[in-house]
């Protein structure tokens, strides 16, 4: 059972994946992939200073995130270039970790930009953990110390709420406390492991 996970910043999202990984799914962070494949000596990062020049490369020889953070926020097109580098290498990752799963076990891919990226349709289930943008903001405010005016952007450079709700399989409510989130997460777990019996069985 490949199933996907999403949700918008400061939606809830690696709560999720948390409460998932307790109930014995195996997790794929693709932000975590994301990472390794442009580590130090990685031919990921080798392309993506191809594309943008070594200013992009620490004194260690690592990339600088917040420097090519800086270049491809504000650029559509850079971003569209970094994504296109990163993007194919994560999913090649992916498919591996998935690769080594058993057969009757839950794969989850948390994937921030699944939707943004046209992936739902890869999965079997899209889990979207969903918040309103007033609790989001309150969030990445009081917990990521940025200002209203950076968390919207952010908001606005991912898809809507809406887009999220319309790919979705199941959505996650992360409106209310932990624990009705944790509850969620174990019904929808109970189903994904009911349908994941049935297509081993079929």
């Amino acid at each position: 059972m490949r199933v996907g996970l999403t949700g918008g910043i400061g939606a809830g999202k690696s709560a999720v994946a948390s409460m998932l990984a307790e109930l014995g799914a195996v997790i794929v962070d693709a932000d975590r992939l994301a990472r390794e494949v442009v580590a130090a000596g990685t031919p990921g990062l080798d392309q993506v200073v191809e594309a943008f020049g070594p200013e992009v490369l620490t004194t260690e020889g690592e990339m600088d995130r917040a420097a090519v953070g800086a270049l491809v926020f504000a650029d559509e097109t850079k971003r569209a270039q970094l994504e296109g580098i990163i993007h194919p290498l994560v999913r090649a990752r992916g498919a591996q970790l998935e690769g080594s799963a058993g057969e009757e076990d839950i794969v989850v891919h948390d994937i921030p930009l699944l939707v943004e990226t046209g992936q739902a349709d890869r999965f079997d289930a899209v889990l979207v953990v969903d918040a309103d943008d007033r609790t989001r903001v309150t969030r990445l405010v009081e917990h990521r110390g940025m200002t209203e005016d950076e968390a919207r952007a952010r908001f606005a450079a991912q898809a809507s709420r809406a887009e999220r709700l319309a790919a979705a399989t199941y959505v996650l409510d992360n409106s209310g406390t932990l624990e009705d989130l944790r509850q969620q997460v174990a019904e929808v777990f109970d189903q994904l492991r009911v349908g994941s019996s049935t297509r081993s069985r079929g």
